[in-house]
């Protein structure tokens, strides 16, 4: 904790110490307003402007901190200056108070909560920072929810100190004119909850849960005008329609026909998208041919003296075709049909928020979920239609390995496809704009990977931008710059990886304006429903990752809340997620790093343990790399972990189960590895931090006292 926060808490226990000490309690009870309120009034006419600034700054002040109820004060203010000025004064003062205990807790606790459960108020946050107003205002309108309470945990949140004053100082109003009002006649009341009549407390509750019923009447009617143009069908062919059989749609069509919904599965291209046919199967499968030739070459290291090899750049992409035709089955259309889903292959268009057409045919559906994918970015470069070009998408139809290949991007797919080409036999020369390669990943990460590319013959061009490109006779060559100084790279093949464009055109979004997001993804809410509600997106079209395995993972609740949601919806959980950069060696990661650590504020500490250490590795060669986890200073909880070695994305498995299921590095540390194995690395990493840990007070009696069993003198304990 901050030294800030620990003298902020230093006064308030002070002045809470005082308050109690000099029992100043009595001042505000019910029977004390009761017995002086002629006393008060007397001193108001006699003095009314001490006595206005005097009380406005009392109750200000009791408003800001839990020692006194409020109610008493109010109605002290209609006793003392009747109705008006009453509530006026009664009015301000709350508000503002309730305004400074909003930001003392926001001081003093909202950043430490947040470090200790992120992950887990992420949801939470964002559903706060959609609804945060309209919640906020239904509890300051029932007088029943404590006011105090209120403003602490609206401080844990991110609503802005503007909003929270302003909707405090309207939604209070109502209970406050009444308080204040009973308050004018003091007399005839008995008991301080005597004019909070349950009639009364009923209408303040109606009046609190009424925004919720404006807004449900609001959103009803926004989306019937919406979707007034289009006739909505007395009855539906479908349940569902999925437009898309990559990653995202396959998935959420197995669930559609799972919970057996008559779902309709539409793909313009191939069967399972750009992860099967031109993403992630064809490039794992040149990164292991890749590989194996890099072992061959490395087989002095392991004892062989010699070991030749011809690489035919033909055959390797033969194999990868041959990879990707026995995967294909699992995404097939035969085999989507036997688990009960029509699937028809066309160019899909929706035409209205109940209907699709494909291939002249109109269906009509209860629900719409896109999962339309991706492509790769084409960047605006002069002169590139002259050269030649390619992208990870169409890379694989590559004839013949090129001698000289420059990559413009250093992410994930220009370092795995460069160093995989590299091996085969090609030139390679990545150009990145940015000072290092995998600019995601933490600085040790980028390090790591570009030695190893740098000792591969990689050359790595970082901090240069791409100004041209040109034709002069038969070379393809690439302008580029670096400060003010130019140079022209010759290549026989250009790949372009500078990341993926969710695919929103030509399938009719822009004629019923679905909605798209600033970086030109269709807009989605915690749900993943569009501005139709029954129209959903999810995967690589809709982010914000742009993963297989995230795109399976929105697939789920993209199907259930499409079928169910007018009886349950659940929100996606975004606060796990796993990925990997399948370079030599491996790249893989699990929630913050330290650079993102450092960009929000958390504070966090470094466990590593590199494979240098490690017994298996030493056995395969296999030794750089390292393991790091990042946990808050002190506590046995995992806010991320990278791994940078030979199947670190196996390895990652371990962590993200524990993160997800709130296990720390003393659970793994206890469980039994298999010895020798790459896992043992994650048992080690949490030695590592137990030692670091370790109780050292504790260590010293227990010292003492092994001192004392040998009979070496002292007491073991005092």
């Amino acid at each position: 904790m901050t030294r800030s926060r620990w003298v902020t808490i230093g006064f308030l226990a002070l002045g809470a110490g005082l308050f109690f000490a000099l029992n100043l309690e009595r001042f505000f009870t019910f029977e004390r307003l009761k017995s002086d309120q002629n006393v008060l009034r007397e001193l108001a006419r006699s003095n009314p402007l001490e006595v206005v600034v005097g009380f406005f700054l009392i109750y200000t002040l009791m408003a800001a901190f839990p020692f006194v109820p409020h109610i008493p004060l109010s109605l002290a203010a209609g006793a003392i200056f009747g109705l008006g000025r009453g509530t006026l004064l009664a009015s301000f003062a709350s508000s503002i108070g309730a305004t400074m205990a909003f930001l003392l807790a926001r001081h003093l606790f909202r950043d430490p909560v947040e470090r200790r459960f992120g992950n887990r108020l992420a949801s939470f946050q964002e559903g706060f920072r959609e609804n945060g107003a309209t919640f906020l205002f239904s509890l300051r309108l029932i007088p029943l929810v404590p006011f105090f309470l209120v403003n602490i945990v609206m401080g844990l949140t991110h609503l802005p100190t503007r909003t929270f004053y302003l909707t405090s100082q309207i939604g209070m109003f109502p209970a406050t004119l009444i308080i204040v009002n009973a308050g004018t006649r003091l007399g005839s009341i008995t008991r301080p909850s005597g004019f909070l009549s349950p009639g009364v407390l009923t209408s303040f509750v109606v009046l609190g849960v009424f925004p919720w019923i404006a807004r449900g009447i609001v959103r009803f009617v926004r989306i019937r005008n919406t979707s007034r143009k289009w006739p909505r069908p007395s009855r539906f062919d479908r349940n569902m329609v999925v437009i898309g059989a990559g990653s995202a749609g396959l998935v959420t069509a197995y669930i559609a026909a799972a919970v057996k919904a008559k779902v309709t599965l539409i793909e313009s291209g191939n069967m399972g998208g750009d992860c099967l046919n031109t993403g992630c199967v064809p490039s794992k499968a040149l990164i292991r041919s890749a590989k194996f030739v890099a072992q061959i070459r490395k087989a002095a290291s392991l004892g062989v003296a010699r070991a030749d090899i011809s690489v035919d750049f033909a055959d390797i992409m033969a194999r990868v075709r041959r990879v990707i035709s026995r995967v294909a089955p699992h995404d097939s259309v035969e085999r989507y049909k036997e688990l009960g889903v029509e699937v028809i292959k066309g160019q899909a268009r929706i035409v209205s928020p109940w209907a699709v057409e494909v291939n002249g045919v109109t269906l009509t559906t209860r629900s719409i979920v896109i999962a339309a994918g991706a492509h790769p970015r084409i960047p605006d470069l002069p002169g590139l239609d002259t050269v030649c070009w390619y992208t990870s998408d169409t890379i694989w139809s590559i004839g013949e390995l090129p001698r000289r290949l420059v990559i413009l991007g250093g992410g994930p797919i220009g370092c795995e496809l460069g160093q995989a080409f590299a091996r085969l036999g090609s030139s390679v020369t990545l150009v990145e704009r940015g000072n290092r390669l995998l600019k995601k990943e933490d600085s040790d990460v980028s390090s790591v990977i570009e030695e190893i590319f740098t000792e591969e013959g990689i050359e790595i061009l970082t901090g240069h931008l791409s100004v041209r490109c040109e034709r002069v006779g038969d070379e393809n060559r690439l302008v580029v710059r670096q400060g003010e100084k130019e140079r022209t790279l010759v290549f026989d093949a250009l790949l372009l990886s500078l990341g993926r464009v969710a695919r929103t055109e030509g399938y009719g979004l822009e004629d019923l304006g679905i909605s798209l997001s600033k970086d030109r993804t269709i807009d989605t809410n915690a749900w993943l429903a569009t501005n139709y509600p029954n129209i959903y997106a999810c995967g690589d079209v809709a982010g914000p990752y742009q993963f297989t395995h995230t795109a399976g993972h929105q697939a789920w609740y993209a199907a259930v809340n499409a079928l169910f949601g007018g009886v349950k919806r659940f929100r996606v959980d975004y606060s796990v997620i796993p990925w990997c950069t399948f370079t030599d060696p491996e790249v893989a990661r699990v929630g913050i790093n330290e650079q993102e650590a450092m960009e929000k504020g958390i504070g966090y500490e470094v466990t590593r343990f590199d494979f240098q250490e490690l017994d298996r590795a030493i056995t395969e060669d296999a030794e750089t790399g390292f393991v790091k986890v990042l946990t808050p200073p002190g506590k046995d909880r995992i806010l991320g972990v990278t791994i940078v070695g030979d199947h670190a994305g196996e390895l990652l498995a371990e962590f993200v189960l524990a993160m997800k299921h709130g296990l720390g590095l003393n659970k793994i540390l206890s469980t039994i590895h298999v010895y020798p194995t790459w896992s043992e690395a994650n048992k080690y990493v949490a030695g590592v931090w137990k030692r670091a840990h370790a109780p050292q007070s504790l260590l010293e009696w227990i010292r003492r006292y092994h001192n004392w069993r040998r009979g070496n003198g002292g007491a073991p304990m005092c």
